[in-house]
C-alpha cells in the first residue's frame, strides 16, 4: 500500500495501484458545487485565520474539508504575489509533473510545489466524507419573505382565526381595568390619573439629556461604515486589524454607555430604554460589520483568482509526459478504501494562500513555479479556476436581483442609512419591500404604540409602583433580611398578575406595534418578528418563537459562529448562546437595580434543563402539560426575579 497523507513528505502522494492520479485530483473539482448562501456565511470564522503572515489553523490543527472548499481569503502577499507574476510579462516555463510506479505497484505523484499535491488530497477527502457520511456543519441564511406579523389586520389567516373573539375580549379587559383604575384613583385623589409618580419620573429629569444621548448613539454607529469603506479602499484588512478594530469598537460603545447611566443617576425609566437600546445598535453594528468584512475578503479572493486565471491563459502548454498519460484517465474513481482516516483540511476560509491547503492554492503555487503545465492541466485548471470564480460572483451577489447592491457597491453611507433603519438584526444586500408607505396604516400602529405605553403607565403605577415602594422602605428602615424574608411571597403575590400583563403589553407594543411602524415606513415587506410563542411547549421553543430579530442574530453571529470558529458542538453551541444572553439579561438587571445578584441569569440558564426535560421519553406526546409548563414558568417567574431583587 502506498504512503497516506499522514506519512507523506512534501511533494508525494502516493496513489494505490489501479487509480490514476489525474482521478484523484480531478474528482469532484470539475462539477460546480452548491451555491446554496447558508453553505457559506461564517464571517466570524475568517477571523480566525492567519492573513499575511503566522501559522494559519490549517497548519496547527490539520487539514479539514466543507462542500465548497475551494471557497478561501487571499492574503495581501497572494495578491502581490499575483501582480508581481502580471508585471513580469514574461512567460513562465514549466514544471516537471512525474507518476512513477514504486516496486510494490503503488504510484507516486511529485512536484516541486509543496502545495500542488493538495489537488489530490482534496478530492480523496471529499469522497471520504460522502462515504463516511461525515459532513461539516453550514450556518443557514435568513430567507426574509413578505409577510404580516399575527395580529396585524392585513394577515388575512389572523382575522380568520376562531380565536379572534378572545384577541377582542382581551382588549376590553384592558379598557375596563383602565376604567377602573381611573375611577379609583378620581374617588381617592381627586384626579383620574392619581400621583402619577412613574409619568413624573420618565418627564422631570433628563429627559432630553436622554434623548440627546440617544441620538448620539444612533450617530456613532457610522463607524462600522468607515471602517468597511477603509477595508474596501484596501487601507486594511478585515482577517487582520478590521475585525479587532470593530470588537474593541463595540466594546468601547457598549461600555460608555453602560457607564453614562450610572453617572448621570438616571431613573429605571431612562435606563431601561438607553440600555435595550445600546444593545439593538450593538447587535445591528456587529452584523452590518461581520457580514460586509466577510464579504471583503470574498471579494479580495476573486480578484486573485480573476489574475490568476488570466496569468493562466498566458502559459505555454507543456506537452504531458507519455508515462502519465497512457495510465491516467479523467472517469477513474478511487477505491473506498483509501478514502478513510483523512484529516480535516481546516478553517474553509484561510487568508494564507500560500499556506492553503486546497486545489485553488496549489494551482496558485503551479503557476508560480515556473515548470510547464500540459494542455490538459491547463484546461483543468481553468475550469477549476472558473468554476471558483462562479461561486465567488454568486457569494457577492448574494439575493440581489440587481448588481447595483452587490459588495462593494452597497458600502454606500444611503445603504448604511437604510440598514440603520431597517427593523432587523440581520444585514443583507436586498430586502423585500413593499410598493409604497401606507400612511394610515402608520397613524393606526402609531396610536397603538402610544395607547399601549400609556396603558402600561397606569398599570405600573397602581399595582407595581406601591409594592416596590413598601418594599424598598423596608430596607431603608433597617428591617433585617430575614425579616424581609417574611414578606417575599407576600411580594410575588401582589406583582404576580400585574407583571404578567406588563410582560404581555411589552412585547405587543413593541413586536407588534412598533416595529410594524418602522417596517411600514421603510417598506420593509417582512413582518415576522415573531411566531406562535404562545403555544410553546418547551422554553427552547419560546426562545426562538417570541422575538425572532434577536433569535436569527443570535442563531447566525453566536450559535452557528461558535461551531464553525471555535469548533464547538452543537450542545456547547446551545448552552454557549443561552449563557451570552443570560450574561446580557443580567448586565440589564445591573444597571436597573445598580448590584449584581445574579438571579436572571440563574433562572435563564435553568432554561436549558427544562428545554431536555420537554425531549424526553415522559413529555413525549404530552403538548398541552408542556404548554402548562410553560406559561407557569412564565407567569411566576416575573414576579419571582423582580422580588429577589427587592428583598436580598
Amino acid at each position: 500500500m502506498g504512503r497516506t497523507q499522514d506519512d507523506a513528505v512534501p511533494g508525494v502522494t502516493s496513489i494505490r495501484k489501479g487509480q490514476p492520479a489525474l482521478a484523484y485530483a480531478l474528482q469532484g473539482l470539475t462539477t460546480k458545487p452548491s451555491l446554496e448562501r447558508e453553505d457559506s456565511w461564517t464571517p466570524e470564522n475568517s477571523a480566525n485565520t492567519s492573513d499575511v503572515d503566522g501559522t494559519s489553523q490549517s497548519e496547527r490543527h490539520g487539514f479539514n474539508v466543507q462542500s465548497r472548499s475551494t471557497t478561501v481569503i487571499p492574503s495581501d502577499e497572494s495578491d502581490s504575489e499575483a501582480q508581481t507574476g502580471e508585471k513580469g510579462g514574461s512567460r513562465r516555463k514549466s514544471i516537471q509533473v512525474v507518476i512513477e510506479e514504486d516496486k510494490k505497484g503503488d504510484y507516486t505523484f511529485t512536484t516541486k510545489d509543496p502545495l500542488f499535491k493538495d489537488i489530490l488530497r482534496t478530492g480523496l477527502q471529499q469522497e471520504a466524507d460522502k462515504l463516511s457520511g461525515k459532513s461539516r456543519y453550514k450556518p443557514r441564511h435568513l430567507i426574509f419573505t413578505q409577510q404580516f406579523t399575527a395580529f396585524d389586520r392585513q394577515n388575512a389567516t389572523a382575522a380568520q382565526s376562531p380565536f379572534h373573539g378572545f384577541f377582542t375580549l382581551f382588549w376590553l379587559a384592558m379598557f375596563l381595568l383602565l376604567a377602573r383604575i381611573a375611577a379609583w384613583n378620581y374617588r381617592s385623589r381627586g384626579s383620574i390619573f392619581g400621583d402619577a409618580e412613574i409619568l413624573h419620573l420618565m418627564v422631570d429629569r433628563d429627559l432630553f439629556t436622554m434623548l440627546a444621548i440617544d441620538v448620539a448613539m444612533c450617530a456613532a454607529t457610522i463607524f462600522g461604515f468607515f471602517l468597511q469603506k477603509a477595508i474596501a479602499n484596501e487601507h486594511l484588512t478585515w482577517n487582520g486589524a478590521g475585525w479587532i478594530i470593530q470588537s474593541i469598537w463595540q466594546a468601547f460603545f457598549t461600555g460608555i454607555i453602560i457607564w453614562i447611566t450610572f453617572w448621570r443617576d438616571w431613573p429605571w425609566t431612562h435606563t431601561v430604554f438607553i440600555v435595550l437600546h445600546v444593545f439593538v445598535l450593538l447587535m445591528k453594528q456587529h452584523a452590518y460589520a461581520f457580514y460586509n468584512g466577510y464579504l471583503s475578503c470574498v471579494y479580495r479572493r476573486r480578484r486573485l483568482l480573476e489574475q490568476k486565471r488570466q496569468q493562466l491563459e498566458n502559459i505555454k502548454a507543456h506537452p504531458t509526459p507519455t508515462e502519465a498519460s497512457s495510465t491516467t484517465t479523467g472517469t477513474d474513481t478511487p477505491s473506498p478504501s483509501q478514502l478513510t482516516h483523512r484529516h480535516p483540511l481546516g478553517p474553509k476560509y484561510s487568508t494564507n494562500l500560500s499556506s492553503e491547503h486546497s486545489e485553488i492554492a496549489s494551482i496558485g503555487q503551479a503557476l508560480s513555479s515556473g515548470t510547464p503545465i500540459s494542455p490538459e492541466e491547463i484546461q483543468t485548471f481553468h475550469r477549476i479556476l472558473t468554476t471558483e470564480l462562479t461561486i465567488l460572483d454568486e457569494e457577492l451577489r448574494g439575493n440581489c436581483t440587481t448588481t447595483q447592491t452587490t459588495y462593494p457597491a452597497n458600502l454606500t453611507l444611503s445603504n448604511f442609512l437604510d440598514w440603520a433603519c431597517l427593523p432587523t438584526l440581520l444585514y443583507d444586500l436586498e430586502y423585500p419591500r413593499q410598493a409604497h408607505i401606507n400612511w394610515w396604516y402608520v397613524a393606526e400602529k402609531s396610536a397603538a404604540t402610544l395607547g399601549v405605553i400609556w396603558t402600561m403607565i397606569i398599570i405600573s403605577q397602581a399595582y407595581i409602583y406601591p409594592v416596590v415602594i413598601q418594599t424598598v422602605r423596608l430596607k431603608e428602615a433597617g428591617m433585617s433580611l430575614e425579616d424581609r424574608w417574611k414578606e417575599f411571597p407576600w411580594v410575588v403575590l401582589d406583582m404576580l398578575f400585574p407583571l404578567l400583563l406588563e410582560q404581555l403589553l411589552s412585547w405587543y407594543v413593541i413586536w407588534e406595534c412598533l416595529l410594524n411602524v418602522v417596517a411600514e415606513i421603510t417598506r420593509f415587506a417582512d413582518r415576522g418578528f415573531y411566531g406562535p410563542w404562545w403555544n410553546s411547549v418547551s422554553f427552547e421553543h419560546y426562545a426562538r418563537t417570541w422575538n425572532i430579530p434577536v433569535s436569527a442574530f443570535l442563531r447566525r453571529h453566536v450559535y452557528h459562529s461558535s461551531v464553525s470558529a471555535f469548533r464547538l458542538s452543537k450542545t456547547q453551541a446551545m448552552f454557549f448562546t443561552f449563557f451570552l444572553s443570560a450574561v446580557v439579561h443580567e448586565i440589564l438587571m445591573f444597571c436597573l437595580f445598580k448590584k449584581v445578584r445574579g438571579y436572571l441569569f440563574t433562572f435563564q440558564l435553568a432554561q436549558l434543563p427544562l428545554a431536555a426535560f420537554s425531549k424526553t421519553r415522559c413529555m413525549r406526546g404530552r403538548d398541552t402539560l408542556g404548554n402548562v409548563i410553560f406559561w407557569f414558568g412564565l407567569f411566576i417567574g416575573p414576579s419571582v426575579i423582580t422580588s429577589l431583587y427587592l428583598i436580598v
